[in-house]
């Protein structure tokens, strides 16, 4: 079950590019977007919150529930941190953090309630994943092989569930979660780092440095500690390390593009 920490991250929600079409959303709906008391802490995980939110409300769909739960599992987790943060001069700050922690806590737990007997993919998953449901998970994989699952974030789920019973299985659903990535959908870095881990441990350096370049890529392009594995593995290996980053990058525009093919492993 360790694999499944980073699932809880793994679902970044699109609806708004910028700051202006969130504004003008909020306008339309104060009340969700006033949801919590707001200063400078988790302000990212609030506002995915509220346009997740705002989707379910004009959709009203089980998918939008799934992207709800986990903006809210995000902002739980950040704002477990922040509000154990004392504000010396403004102790109200420290208070109200307190109470969105709370706040989110008890929504998080009311969907959560509301959702258990859903039988769509990503809800069936997540109630296996966070609380062990194991009627979930046996609905969930009925579903395997079916058009149901046939997208990139049901696939990964699938990887995960393999990823210590069959890795070949595994890397199979991985690739194939990329294959089936849209240019319009958010991509999920820890499909990235999960084949980078699975070819280190089969001491496969170079599909390892590749598949961890493109994790960096995801990611961000100034962590530190990313760059150091990777120096450290062309060192270790004598890997071309030019020559890999831009099949990394060519990789990365493909899936990008929806034009990724599974390669040979």
């Amino acid at each position: 079950m360790k694999l499944l920490i980073i699932i809880f991250s793994l679902l970044l929600l699109s609806s708004c590019d910028n700051s202006k079409s969130l504004t003008a959303l909020c306008k339309e709906n104060t009340q969700i977007c006033q949801e919590f008391g707001q200063d400078n802490w988790c302000k990212k995980e609030r506002n995915s919150v509220s346009l997740a939110r705002i989707d379910l409300k004009a959709t009203n769909k089980d998918e939008h529930k799934y992207k709800v739960l986990v903006a809210y599992e995000d902002y739980v987790q950040c704002m477990g941190l922040a509000s154990q943060i004392q504000h010396i001069k403004l102790k109200e700050k420290t208070t109200m953090r307190k109470n969105n922690l709370f706040k989110a806590e008890e929504k998080l737990a009311s969907l959560s309630d509301q959702t258990v007997n859903s039988s769509h993919p990503h809800l069936l998953y997540y109630h296996w994943s966070r609380h062990l449901n194991k009627d979930s998970l046996g609905q969930f994989l009925k579903l395997e092989g079916s058009a149901a699952l046939e997208n990139s974030l049901s696939q990964f789920q699938l990887a995960t569930y393999y990823a210590k019973k069959n890795k070949n299985k595994t890397l199979r659903l991985l690739f194939r979660a990329l294959e089936l990535h849209q240019p319009n959908e958010e991509l999920i870095p820890e499909v990235f780092q999960t084949l980078a881990t699975i070819f280190t441990n089969q001491d496969k350096p170079k599909q390892a440095y590749i598949w961890l370049k493109t994790y960096h890529l995801v990611t961000t392009k100034h962590n530190k500690q990313i760059e150091k594995q990777l120096k450290q593995y062309q060192n270790a290996y004598a890997l071309d390390g030019d020559f890999l980053d831009k099949v990394a990058s060519n990789t990365l525009t493909k899936i990008n593009s929806g034009e990724f093919k599974t390669p040979t492993y």
